[in-house]
């Protein structure tokens, strides 16, 4: 589990739900009101480029994190363990989302969102690779990630690795996790943003979980368009 030093910044009126409930979480930095749980979960959005549209100043409906100092880069093992980084898909835009796969309803939903972003994309959509990376390896085996994001989209494909390199790579990409008893067993609470690569490999948006797919699908073609 990785708790990221949560600064008490401006912190917007909007939010968006971790993985397990609807639990509040800031999606950009613009006002002095700090949610309860928002003490413990900031990690990425209050470092973010503050502007009152999202990205509107730059014309994207995603958040713009071009020039981000962080989520540079990963290694993670696919369903295969075949070890994978972002120079494996150069010439492509990276739809990164962090979760696990028995997640009730965020993990799905943002899945979900990413398939249908496929089908508005068109024959753009082959230059488009969605990515699902486990919080919860322990359970979300090579096996059971072969099969997960699949059943979304056929392309979609599932990474792995052991806790330690789970936990860095979370904190490369500022992303939130904690393991959370139920009984038993336990679920995971999780930030929700997606994240996506331009062609070139560079990070250029954060997805807020609320955004439809028409608006990060025109994000993503942009992105797709400017690259050729």
């Amino acid at each position: 589990m990785w708790l990221p030093n949560c600064p008490l910044g401006r912190v917007a009126p909007k939010y968006m739900p971790l993985g397990r409930r609807g639990d509040e979480m800031s999606t950009l930095a613009s006002t002095t009101f700090v949610p309860r749980r928002a003490l413990l979960v900031l990690a990425v959005l209050p470092l973010l480029p503050a502007c009152d549209g999202h990205g509107a100043h730059t014309g994207f409906q995603s958040i713009d994190v071009t020039g981000a100092d962080w989520g540079r880069d990963f290694r993670l093992f696919d369903a295969e363990g075949r070890a994978v980084t972002l120079a494996d898909f150069r010439g492509r835009c990276v739809m990164l989302f962090f979760g696990f796969t028995q997640c009730p309803d965020v993990c799905p939903t943002a899945l979900a969102r990413a398939a249908d972003v496929m089908q508005r994309l068109g024959p753009l959509a082959q230059r488009l690779q969605v990515i699902f990376v486990t919080v919860d390896p322990e359970r979300d085996t090579a096996a059971v990630l072969g099969e997960y994001p699949r059943a979304f989209h056929p392309s979609f494909i599932g990474l792995r690795a052991d806790l330690a390199t789970t936990e860095a790579t979370a904190r490369e990409f500022k992303v939130f996790y904690r393991k959370v008893p139920t009984g038993s067993s336990y679920t995971m609470d999780h930030t929700t943003t997606s994240y996506v690569f331009d062609p070139r490999g560079r990070l250029r948006l954060a997805v807020r979980h609320e955004q439809d797919a028409a608006g990060v699908a025109a994000d993503i073609e942009r992105l797709l368009k400017d690259n050729p």
